[in-house]
């Protein structure tokens, strides 16, 4: 496998590419991580595996983040190449060196993604160009031009019916998609780039102090959802908000529909992982109906 990954990469990068040593460095709940490093260059790399069947969720993850690269607003992993080796789907990035904590770059991180969202704006409406994943969870993307249908319609909806196929019982769900276009009356936001699934996992800053962004499942979205999930397990340090509100403050009301906006992400890991999730959405949703 090794083997077959290193010469893809050689072919994509011209650079002549001996020994290969894969060093595993676990990875998230989804996929398996490495470090792979060239005994004869010292460069290295980090490698994302699953199953092959997977392989769509990797192709529209370097989609993604060759999208967020574009703007130059943020640093994200530049995706190398991507493909299937026998039982095993992959995807090589390049290795960045994460683990400052240098208040700085949070303040960075939240005046550049703010540059993210105002920079990358589309006129399409809301939605991608493909489908994506949240997770592992199919996020389905087809465009809209109308915000509190494209949420209803094409975040909640989906999840609510996945987790009642997987046992989850929500007695007022469909009470929630009803209000859903009053909850987002008079707001309209601007579509811009969203980077989807901005927990802090997801986000670091580098040895050196340069604010990155990672596994994204990015659309065309309400700017607000990123900030929203900065929230839902712990939120950004201060200087993150700081950074943000600099550079282009958030409208009123953003505290508000902050629950509903998370309301998804609590959905989607209740379909993921199940457990007490289930009550955290249903208690979501009694307090956006109240």
């Amino acid at each position: 496998m090794w083997d077959t990954i290193s010469q893809h990469l050689e072919s994509i990068t011209g650079i002549s590419l001996q020994s290969p040593d894969a060093r595993s460095i676990g990875g998230g709940c989804i996929n398996q991580g490495y470090q792979l490093v060239f005994q004869n260059t010292q460069n290295r790399y980090f490698v994302k595996l699953n199953r092959a069947t997977q392989i769509p969720m990797f192709q529209a993850e370097a989609a993604g983040l060759e999208a967020i690269a574009a703007t130059e607003t943020i640093l994200v992993p530049r995706p190398l190449c991507w493909g299937t080796t026998g039982n095993h789907a992959y995807l090589v990035l390049n290795w960045l060196d994460l683990g400052g904590n240098h208040c700085k770059g949070w303040h960075d991180m939240g005046r550049q993604l703010a540059r993210l969202h105002h920079l990358s704006q589309s006129d399409r409406g809301f939605g991608w160009t493909q489908q994506n994943t949240i997770g592992s969870t199919v996020q389905t993307n087809d465009w809209c031009t109308d915000w509190p249908t494209f949420w209803r319609d094409r975040r909640i909806v989906y999840q609510l019916q996945l987790g009642r196929r997987n046992g989850g019982h929500f007695p007022r769900g469909d009470d929630l998609l009803a209000a859903i276009p009053d909850l987002l009356l008079d707001h309209a936001p601007k579509p811009a780039l969203v980077h989807g699934d901005l927990w802090s996992g997801n986000a670091a800053i580098t040895q050196t102090g340069e604010p990155v962004i990672f596994d994204p499942a990015p659309y065309y979205g309400d700017r607000e959802v990123d900030l929203a999930m900065t929230e839902l397990f712990g939120a950004f340090p201060t200087a993150f908000y700081q950074g943000y509100e600099q550079e282009w403050p958030l409208p009123t009301g953003h505290q508000q529909r902050k629950e509903l906006y998370n309301l998804y992400h609590l959905l989607n890991h209740f379909n993921l992982f199940g457990g007490s999730y289930e009550s955290s959405a249903n208690r979501t949703i009694a307090r956006l109906l109240a």
